[in-house]
């Protein structure tokens, strides 16, 4: 064989076990003990996990004459670094442009600089004929999920689009991602802030508070349930958003939830930080107070939060992020993750008993890689699976720093936290691209990833 895993636990979303892997033109092709290949990773004393699935990215992200920091290239070097080996981004179509055209650009942008496999968010700004037909056909082509838009000016649908573009999906097996907040409530909230001369970013989660998102999420999750579509309810970040999922899953209807890091971790007390410090943590919808985080905790305990993605959206501090010192408005909402999930959540949820190793798994690798039609070519360890693979030492201690991460921005959130539990090695359709936490793979060896139907 081309490569051998020896010595490791072997751990997946429902099992986990000693064993050696054999790995042979980028598949798993055999499971087993004493096996033997060209070349041999000892992974004795470490866990061996599937590669990690971060299903929420925005690289080379424009915004309002801006670009988040990292692009294709840069992006999955940080996240191979931080296990992760499968990305989806977006294909995000300007208004009255072709989603075909934007397709192809966003294409041309990622093909030979990705180092780990991607695929791409379909992205809908309208319900036009064209619009449709265009979903129509890349769905056929593999981009089988469809992100939309409650709030932004330049990405927002009304309802009645949305109704169009939930029946298409439904129909085509297509899964909608949709960011839910309600947009005439937040520009009114920021209207009044601003006439009242309040800019600072403490300003940013009180013009976005929790009922504007959780009125959203219950508008689009009831509007999917009259057509009969399944639907995933992206970043969610509150107890009145975790409500509305949780009766309509009582209810019996296909709803979805995503749930970040940030929002399980950090608080909205940090918007506070003197000198502008609080910019960083401006991020859609934000940072809670710290109540929200025990019950998102037990509810992807429970998996009625199905995954954790990212929404990894860098901005430079020092020089991006200065744009709305004057206006919390103007400051480009987003922030680094994708390097740092999958310690977080093992050192985090694993680490201190609020997730099971196996959950762990289910919601960073699994899951996504279920609804997102990659499985069981990504996000579990079987043969004929991607041999995508992270051997993690789980008590290796690092404490992470913009300094160190390989994330092209000027700021870690979670900078000066320690985290037990780290990737060691990690593989990409049998190739080594990360070795003791620097990345040493070929450049472009990232594929884009075509993904079956929506089955549900």
């Amino acid at each position: 064989m081309d490569l051998v895993i020896k010595g490791g636990t072997v751990v997946t979303a429902a099992d986990h076990y000693q064993a050696d892997l054999g790995v042979q033109d980028g598949r798993i092709v055999h499971i087993g003990s004493d096996l033997a290949g060209r070349q041999v990773v000892d992974a004795t004393g470490c866990l061996v996990f599937p590669g990690f699935v971060d299903a929420h990215v925005h690289l080379s992200l424009p915004v309002g004459g801006l670009v988040s920091t990292d692009d294709f290239r840069t992006g999955t070097i940080a996240a191979a670094c931080g296990g992760t080996t499968t990305i989806i981004d977006f294909i995000s179509p300007e208004r009255g442009q072709s989603l075909r055209e934007a397709t192809d650009l966003r294409r041309a942008e990622a093909d030979g600089q990705a180092v780990v496999d991607y695929t791409l968010h379909q992205t809908a700004v309208d319900a036009e004929p064209r619009t449709l037909r265009e979903l129509v056909s890349l769905a056929s082509e593999g981009y089988t999920s469809l992100k939309l838009y409650t709030t932004y000016a330049a990405e927002m649908v009304d309802d009645a689009a949305m109704l169009h573009l939930l029946e298409v999906a439904r129909d085509h097996g297509i899964v909608p991602l949709v960011h839910t907040e309600n947009h005439a409530a937040i520009e009114h909230l920021k209207a009044r802030f601003l006439a009242e001369g309040k800019v600072e970013p403490h300003y940013h989660p009180l013009s976005r508070p929790p009922t504007v998102e959780a009125e959203a999420a219950y508008r689009v999750i009831t509007l999917a349930g009259l057509v009969g579509c399944p639907v995933i309810i992206a970043h969610l970040t509150c107890r009145e958003t975790l409500a509305a999922v949780e009766r309509a899953q009582q209810a019996g209807q296909a709803v979805y939830a995503e749930v970040t890091p940030n929002h399980l971790l950090l608080d909205d007390e940090l918007y506070d930080l003197p000198d502008f410090e609080g910019a960083k943590f401006v991020l859609s919808p934000p940072l809670r107070d710290r109540s929200h985080q025990a019950p998102l905790w037990r509810a992807l305990a429970r998996g009625t939060l199905a995954m954790v993605s990212t929404d990894h959206c860098p901005w430079t501090f020092a020089d991006q992020k200065q744009r709305g010192r004057r206006d919390f408005t103007r400051i480009p909402n987003g922030a680094p993750g994708i390097e740092t999930r999958v310690p977080l959540l093992y050192s985090e949820g694993v680490g201190k008993g609020r997730l099971s190793l196996h959950r762990f798994v289910d919601a960073c690798a699994t899951t996504p890689a279920r609804l997102y039609g990659l499985f069981p070519r990504k996000g579990t360890i079987a043969v004929g699976s991607d041999a995508d693979l992270v051997i993690f030492d789980p008590d290796q201690e690092v404490i992470l720093s913009h300094a160190t991460l390989h994330q092209n921005v000027d700021y870690c959130p979670f900078e000066g936290w320690t985290v037990r539990g780290y990737p060691r090695t990690v593989i990409v359709r049998g190739q080594i691209v990360v070795q003791d936490g620097e990345f040493i793979g070929p450049a472009g060896w990232g594929q884009f990833l075509a993904r079956q139907p929506f089955n549900w």
